[in-house]
Formats: C-alpha cells, structure tokens, sequence
C-alpha cells in the first residue's frame, strides 16, 4: 500500500469531507454562478433544510415506540424490525442516487425525494401497521438517495465555503434527529393521543421544503452526464474492508441509539417527555462533537488512537444509560453523544484519508455506505431481538461492548496512514 504523503495534504480534506456522489461523471458538474447573493443564499438554506429533513423518520418512531407496540399489539421483534427497515433501505438504495442524478439531475432528483419522503411519512400516519412499514421503507429509501446526493451539491456548489457548508449541513442532520426525538411525544399528545398523527405530521417540513427547492429544481438547465472513469481493486483491498467495517459497526451502534434508546429509559422508569429529551441532548451533543473530532484527527500521526478514545466514550455512555442512576443521566447523554457523533465524523474524514483521489473516495464512500449501512441494520434488529427473549433491555449490554470491540477492532486497522490499494481508470 501506499503511504499518505504530508500532513498539509491531510488537513487539506477537512475542506472534502462532503464526496461527489457524480464524481465520475463527464463532464464533472461545475459549481452554479448565481445571479445574486440572495439566491445563493436561498439555495444554501434549502440544502440545510433538505438536510434537516433526513433524520425525523428514525428518531420519531423511536420516541413512540411503547405507544405503538401497546396499540398495535406488534412484539419487540417487530419493533426491531421498525426499526431496522429504513437502515436496510440505505443500503439497498444508496448505489442508485448517482444514475438518477445522471439522468435527470442531483436538482430534480432531490426534488422527488422530498415528495416522496412526505408520502411515505405520510403513509405511517394511516394508524395500519402495513402502512407503517410501507412509509417507512420508503422514507428510508429516499433518505438513503438524499445522502449520498445532497453532500455532493453542497461541495459543488459552495465550493468556497465548504468548511462552513459542512458545519451547517451536519448540524442540520443532526437538528432533525433531536427535533423529531424531543418533540414527536408532545406532539402525539397535543393530538388527542394519536401515535399515527404524531409520526405523519413530519411529511409536512418536507412539503415545505419540496415548495421551496421546485423552482431550482426546474428552472436550472440539466447536462447529460456519462460515466469517464472506473475504479479497480477496491473491494479486493483489506484497508478498504477495514473502513467499510469500521463505518458499519459504528453505525450499528449510532441506530441503536436512534431507535432504541427512548424505550431503554422508558423501561427504567423516565417519563417519555424526559426520555426524548434526553435521546435530542445526546444527539445535539454530537454536532460539536463532528465539528472539532475531523480537525484534530487530520493533525495526527494517525487516526489509530483517536477512533479507541470516542469508541471508549460511546460505549461508557451507553453502560450508563442502562444501569448507572438516571440522576446522572445527562452525563452520559453528554459522553455519549461525544463518542458517537467523533465516530460519525472520523468514519466520513477516514474515507477521504485513506483514499488517493475524488473518483477513489466516491467509490469507498458508497462501499462503505451500502455494506456499512446493510452491516448497521443488524443492531437495532438484535436489540429488539434480545428484549423480545430477555424481556429487558439490560441484556443488551453485551450487544453493545460487542459492537464496541469490533469498531475498535477496525477502526485500529482503519486508522492506519495508508491508502487503499486501487486504482482508477478512464474509460
């Protein structure tokens, strides 16, 4: 393999961490000139919104999941399943969000993705249990769509402000978790009681937001794009699998939390107001957490040590949430929070570190995200798995150091300044 060269060249992909899901693209996408501040302005703000909107459908559910099994009658296995279903659709659907954008568009693409996303969230505010899942699978898939593409638009057309692109974009991915997280149980309640309509009113932030992307959407000139370029020898390279693994095991845990976490403090005995408070405190948490965790990784020798420290911290805090007193619960929201959103940054810093050029990042990217986020679905499943057997979620702890001891396992090997043996070609 080959060795990274200087640092200057590592702290400089601070500034990439957002990968062009077109990178391979001819010709490549060029950044828009916008005829006024204020429409650059507007179409920043869209992406953050758009971005904001990409959370909700994990944390809302997760909020009301004892309303919905108590109602529904659906076991903790079904639950898990809940749980799981949008994490397999990012997955399954991220390798296609570089043919549509090909086709018709990033622009267009992520229009329908927004209306889509408001249909299937919609659809869990029918109170049928087939429903429920049919709307969720497909807000995860368009989710899954919306990742890969929306990182590329905001590089490509803020190629000046990335760094504070990238800052607004992860806050608003964020904001969206803890949002849905603190406000979906107020909301069922303000609604006479109605798990369905408290989940279904999210597809309304996205409606707006459809309203306002429409016009950049449709009165921005498309180019055709075809594929130039291909990568060879990835997923036959070690580091490669030691990324995709370290990114996949993280994510296990990082749903787990999304989906799990409100019912694990409900069970000891927090009301659900305060449990959903505290899953939006651990998730806020994490937004400093992915601003300063990549700034201080590129500065170091390598990312070895850095991915044991928040893995240590992640899994510390989630052994509090499940049996230290809930008066200290806020310290382990904190720690907690730390840990896993310095693994979400490092997982994405690494991508670009361990990789030689844009077109070699794009592919380890969705490597990484379509068996990472196939690998994450596992976890919330076996949560619920194990309470479903266990009839508690204390058992669960051994779930998580496992998870732990793998993420360190790999993130050891990942961290290594090296970089991926493959090559790209034109074609």
């Amino acid at each position: 393999m080959n060795h990274m060269p200087s640092k200057s060249r590592a702290e400089a992909a601070i500034g990439d961490q957002l990968i062009n899901a077109e990178a391979d693209s001819v010709p490549e996408p060029r950044a828009p000139q916008f005829s006024s501040r204020s429409i650059a302005i507007v179409t920043g703000l869209s992406l953050v919104l758009i971005a904001f909107n990409l959370r909700p459908v994990f944390s809302s559910a997760s909020a009301l999941l004892p309303e919905i099994i108590a109602q529904t009658g659906l076991s903790s296995f079904g639950a898990g399943v809940l749980t799981t279903l949008p994490v397999v659709c990012l997955g399954i659907f991220a390798p296609l969000a570089p043919r549509l954008a090909q086709r018709i568009g990033a622009e267009r693409t992520l229009l329908g993705v927004l209306l889509l996303l408001a249909l299937g969230t919609a659809l869990r505010g029918l109170q049928s249990l087939p429903f429920l899942f049919i709307g969720t699978a497909l807000a995860g898939a368009c989710i899954a769509i919306g990742n890969v593409l929306l990182p590329g638009l905001v590089k490509r057309d803020f190629a000046s402000s990335t760094g504070l692109m990238t800052g607004l974009y992860t806050m608003a991915l964020c904001a969206g978790a803890a949002t849905a997280a603190g406000f979906t149980l107020p909301l069922q309640r303000m609604l006479g009681g109605s798990w369905s309509l408290a989940l279904g009113a999210w597809a309304l932030p996205a409606l707006v937001v459809a309203a306002i992307w429409f016009p950049h959407a449709f009165f921005r000139k498309v180019r055709t794009k075809h594929a130039g370029f291909k990568v060879e020898g990835l997923w036959r390279d070690r580091l490669a699998w030691q990324v995709t693994l370290f990114m996949g095991l993280q994510s296990a845990l990082a749903y787990c939390i999304f989906g799990w976490l409100s019912p694990i403090l409900r069970e000891r005995g927090m009301d659900g107001v305060t449990a959903g408070l505290v899953v939006s405190v651990s998730v806020m948490v994490q937004v400093f957490a992915c601003l300063f965790v990549p700034s201080i990784a590129v500065r170091c020798k390598d990312q070895r040590g850095v991915n044991l420290a928040l893995i240590a911290l992640a899994i510390t805090g989630l052994m509090g949430f499940l049996f230290a007193p809930l008066s200290t619960v806020w310290v382990w929201a904190v720690l907690q929070g730390l840990g896993q959103g310095g693994l979400i940054a490092i997982a994405m810093t690494i991508i670009v570190l361990r990789s030689p050029d844009a077109h070699i990042a794009s592919h380890l990217s969705g490597m990484a995200q379509c068996i990472g986020y196939m690998l994450a679905a596992v976890g919330p499943l076996l949560v619920g798995l194990i309470h479903s057997v266990t009839g508690s979620y204390a058992a669960t702890a051994i779930l998580f150091v496992l998870l732990g001891i793998g993420v360190a396992f790999f993130g050891w090997g990942a961290g290594r300044a090296a970089h991926v043996n493959a090559r790209t070609i034109a074609i």
